[in-house]
């Protein structure tokens, strides 16, 4: 009999979230870095080192063999450059696998052929990946194995951002601060933190690939150019909210699936309006996790 595991047994076995860090981490650290994750205080570099040891002891353990600094360049796509945890080979020919603090806190990834508005010219590029404490890092299985990604920011040297993450953070802190100022002219004078959430609903067609392949404008634009115009009114209201087909069924479980190993609380998934639609959307998340789980 197929030994099927329950939502709680696969919930974020692949994310170094807070229950990982109380397990690998000494108790002194955790609660240094928990400040910095608070944002009560600056990451202190001093715990980098105790951190990415724990890190890269949980990774291998989940079988990684590469990091990679995962951040979102202005191409609308994720960005990331895999390196892995071998050290050059000693004199007996034998290899360490090491993950330092450096490594985890600032990646510098070549940014001249990344979109930055002109801020440079393109010989004097360079970008700088600063690590996101806020996001947990989590484990990407895919055909290249088990990679170890961690959240990060992308910045130029001067500060500037180049990226989707770095405006959203500093937005976060804005809106958190003028809050709070509000907050203390209603009399609040206890809060010392503002936290906003997003619950990012997902729609998208499924469409059968046969049919994609005979389909050059869904192939070449993502969408319907010709064809038959929509029906009006509500004829199809039937697909709405309709029983799932076998195969849409099959392809929501193995993705939530998926999403639950990511630690993505995908929680709701039906048919939408129109033929095909389907919608999958999560619990609210702080904003900055919610985006990473987008």
């Amino acid at each position: 009999m197929e030994n099927k595991q329950s939502i709680m047994d696969i919930f974020g076995t692949n994310v170094f979230n807070d229950k990982v860090m109380c397990q690998y981490l000494p108790k002194n650290v955790y609660y240094e870095l928990r400040k910095t994750i608070e944002g009560r205080k600056e990451l202190d570099p001093a715990i980098a080192d105790v951190v990415a040891a724990a890190i890269r002891k949980w990774a291998i353990e989940k079988g990684a063999t590469h990091y990679t600094h995962w951040f979102q360049p202005l191409t609308g796509f994720t960005a990331e450059k895999h390196d892995s945890f071998l050290t050059p080979p000693r004199e007996d020919g034998s290899v360490l696998m090491e993950f330092s603090g450096k490594d985890l806190i600032k990646g510098e990834p070549d940014a001249s052929s990344f979109p930055s508005g002109g801020l440079r010219a393109t010989f004097e590029a360079r970008g700088y990946t600063a690590w996101d404490c806020t996001s947990p890092a989590f484990i990407r299985e895919d055909a290249a194995g088990a990679i170890l990604c961690i959240p990060t920011a992308f910045c130029s040297f001067t500060g500037e951002a180049l990226d989707q993450k770095t405006p959203l953070l500093r937005s976060m802190a804005a809106v958190e601060e003028q809050v709070l100022r509000l907050l203390r002219l209603f009399g609040n004078t206890t809060s010392r933190k503002v936290v906003p959430s997003v619950g990012a609903e997902q729609e998208y067609f499924l469409i059968d690939r046969e049919k994609y392949l005979q389909r050059k404008d869904l192939i070449y634009t993502g969408r319907t150019l010709f064809g038959a115009m929509p029906p009006k009114g509500q004829e199809l209201d039937d697909h709405y909210f309709g029983t799932l087909r076998q195969r849409i069924g099959a392809f929501m479980r193995q993705v939530n699936e998926e999403l639950w190993k990511m630690g993505v609380p995908a929680k709701m998934q039906h048919n939408e309006v129109a033929p095909a639609q389907h919608e999958l959307a999560p619990i609210y998340a702080e904003a900055n996790v919610a985006a990473d789980h987008n």
